[in-house]
């Protein structure tokens, strides 16, 4: 085992932690910022209207990206199980 298969290893470990929570933080976000600047123009400081929006948004994404981030944690756990015949020699 080389520095730089683990430095490759890495890598494609946060690029594919990153692919799979990027949809569902990004459209937190921005149904976050959505509601913060409704607060804003209305003046309405309500507790709870920051958090239910922004939960169900999030599990609305969960559920829609749901197939794809399997998919893509499948494909790389496929990908390091591959790699242990490699590693074992």
């Amino acid at each position: 085992m080389t520095e730089e298969f683990v430095v490759s290893l890495a890598k494609n470990a946060m690029l594919t932690a990153l692919l799979v929570s990027g949809p569902v933080l990004l459209l937190g976000l921005i149904a976050g910022l959505a509601v913060g600047i409704f607060q804003a123009a209305t003046q309405i400081h309500e507790m709870t209207l920051t958090f239910v929006p922004k939960i169900l948004v999030v599990a609305l994404t969960f559920f829609l990206f749901a197939p794809w981030m399997l998919r893509m944690l499948v494909s790389f756990t496929l990908q390091v199980f591959g790699y242990i015949p490699t590693v074992a020699h």
